[in-house]
């Protein structure tokens, strides 16, 4: 069996530079559920997003293309982890 922790994650290293640019709000990870623009069917993907592309994201999310799994409010390039489930957002 495969340690979670030890997938690859596709998409935006933690170190990101999109983490550090002035439009970027949020942060989430997601597995892909269909083939999409995202990746194939059980990606792993991180992602540095702004307001417009989180909104894509939350939207893709509800049409079952993605799942996301953790979300995180970015401040200057702090991540602060929200609960999903607590936000409604999951």
């Amino acid at each position: 069996m495969q340690d979670i922790s030890a997938k690859e994650m596709k998409g935006h290293n933690i170190l990101a530079l999109e983490r550090f640019m002035d439009s970027t709000r949020h942060m989430i990870e997601f597995v892909v559920r269909k083939k999409s623009a995202y990746g194939c069917v059980g990606d792993e993907i991180r992602l540095f997003l702004s307001d417009e592309a989180y909104r894509q994201a939350l939207f893709s999310q509800n049409q079952k293309e993605i799942k996301i799994k953790r979300y995180a409010h970015v401040i200057e390039g702090n991540i602060l982890y929200q609960n999903l489930k607590k936000k409604g957002r999951a």
